[in-house]
């Protein structure tokens, strides 16, 4: 069985962070280890307090983790101080794998920053050159690059600009882009590609950046090539929108066991 390994924080209602990514592990039939890098008071309505663990303590989990279970594919997710964003990425070349996806996590569904402009310089010159693939939303991109992005032109412009930070591939999430349909913009620095589905009406999409991401690295860890495994977790994401689970009274988490 192939494993994955997610550096991120928790959310103690379920739907996010580490959670959502384990479950995402778990569907994909890969076996999933974790890394705690915050721990945070969250649920359907919003994150009510975080604290951030030690750089020392997210360090010994990851090599504890790599050092016996082993890691065939490496997610990232809330990395909060420059300090954390550092030490993970100058532990990522030393894993036994190069599937390494970075989602950026930085901006809230409301728009607010959750990282100070340190940590996301950090994310820009010591993360991004690590990644195999980038999944920014649109709100993210737009911090990345520096660039407003309300087309799917300034999309094309923005990923140029990340690429050029050093990912393999970036994904531009669609859910933010002023689009009929959702599209997802796929840049590899050769071509771009849209990947197009239909806005789905539902509450239930608390941790979709969260699970897009955690599905990439499961189908990478499972072999598949990088367009493949792209193209997979969104169809994966989609259906588990659809099979949503109508759990609080704000955004609720998706299904992730869609396919049982």
């Amino acid at each position: 069985m192939k494993t994955a390994l997610t550096i991120a924080g928790s959310d103690s209602g379920g739907g996010a962070g580490i959670q959502a990514d384990l479950k995402t592990f778990a569907a994909h039939g890969v076996y999933g280890t974790c890394a705690i890098t915050a721990v945070t008071a969250q649920n359907t309505l919003g994150v009510e307090a975080v604290e951030n663990l030690s750089v020392e303590l997210i360090v010994a989990q990851v090599n504890a983790v790599a050092d016996d279970i082993g890691v065939d594919a490496v997610k990232t997710g809330m990395l909060a101080t420059p300090e954390i964003v550092e030490r993970v990425a100058k532990l990522l070349p030393s894993l036994p794998t190069s599937h390494i996806v970075v989602d950026p996590v930085m901006v809230a569904k409301s728009g607010a920053r959750l990282l100070a402009e340190e940590a996301i310089d950090a994310v820009r010159r010591m993360l991004l050159p690590h990644a195999t693939v980038v999944t920014p939303n649109a709100m993210e991109a737009e911090v990345l690059a520096k660039i407003e992005i309300d087309s799917l032109g300034s999309a094309r412009e923005a990923a140029q600009r990340i690429y050029d930070l050093g990912p393999g591939t970036v994904v531009i999430k669609g859910g933010h882009i002023p689009t009929v349909d959702a599209v997802d913009l796929v840049y590899d620095g050769h071509e771009y590609l849209e990947l197009s589905g239909p806005r789905l009406p539902s509450r239930q999409t608390h941790g979709t950046g969260c699970t897009f991401a955690a599905a990439v690295a499961a189908n990478l860890a499972l072999g598949l090539p990088t367009p493949d495994a792209i193209s997979g977790a969104k169809h994966y994401v989609a259906q588990a929108i659809r099979h949503g689970l109508p759990f609080g009274s704000g955004h609720g988490p998706l299904g992730h066991f869609w396919k049982r």
